[in-house]
């Protein structure tokens, strides 16, 4: 029984239907930011609202009857779980943020379609490697930060004054806004030879560091997509194989007849 309502739930029909409640519910919870629409269609609004968390808790039952404590060993379904329990907590004084946290039933979708959930395991599985990458990045900032504060500081105190203005000032610059016309242009009207650290910094940090995050999200993804064919070839082959066991057992059978 168990396995059976296991099957039907996670079958293509019902994930698409529960994706399909999700984007509705995520088109009524934006209409509650609406004071026009509350004024107007409020209860109506209020209703579907539960009617979908009400599909929801159906759905999560189910998995939990079908799966029993298997459930909670899966990460996905630990999250599906608590994003749902969230939206159960009664709308009291200092709990009026996580009912705002309702919205967070969006991610479900996440969860819910398979190529969505490669993409967020990609990335998790890319942490530890980014981690290396955001240190290198943090070194590089505070080296270029000391220089910029020591070499433009006095000049331009609003952007190089201090440490953290240094580190602002170079983060902006990373993100390629407004960092010519805005910042090194000026300086350089000052300080000609400028564009000799600035140049080099950007460099650095927008076209090595960050095409390396990417590289490492990537391979990542890549990484998790494989791990995912492989996982399903597993689940085919044992089931081939238990298949094919069940027929030798079936012609033993009748070979004993």
């Amino acid at each position: 029984m168990g396995e059976r309502l296991n099957a039907w739930v996670e079958s293509p029909a019902v994930g698409n239907f529960i994706i399909g409640v999700i984007v509705f519910n995520a088109a009524l919870l934006g209409m509650e930011t609406s004071r026009s629409l509350m004024e107007s269609f409020g209860p109506t609004i209020l209703f579907l609202d539960s009617v979908c968390l009400a599909i929801f808790i159906i759905e999560i039952t189910l998995k939990i009857i079908g799966r029993g404590t298997g459930f909670f060993k899966n990460g996905w379904n630990l999250f599906d779980f608590a994003v749902v329990a969230i939206a159960l907590v009664p709308a009291v004084q200092g709990l009026s943020v996580l009912r705002a946290l309702r919205i967070l039933r969006v991610l479900r979708v996440i969860s819910v379609a398979p190529r969505l959930r490669r993409v967020v395991e990609g990335f998790i599985t890319a942490l530890p490697g980014m981690g290396s990458v955001f240190l290198l990045m943090t070194i590089i900032f505070y080296i270029g930060s000391v220089i910029a504060t020591k070499l433009f500081g006095s000049a331009f105190p609003e952007w190089f004054g201090s440490l953290p203005a240094s580190a602002y000032s170079l983060f902006q610059i990373m993100t390629l806004e407004s960092w010519s016309m805005g910042i090194v242009r000026p300086v350089m009207e000052v300080y000609p030879y400028a564009w000799v650290f600035f140049v080099p910094f950007i460099l650095m940090t927008t076209f090595a560091v960050v095409n390396l995050l990417v590289g490492l999200i990537v391979n990542s993804m890549q990484d998790a997509h494989q791990a995912d064919e492989v996982q399903r070839t597993d689940v085919y082959r044992e089931e081939v194989m238990r298949k094919l066991d069940l027929i030798e057992r079936q012609l033993a059978g009748k070979q004993q007849q």
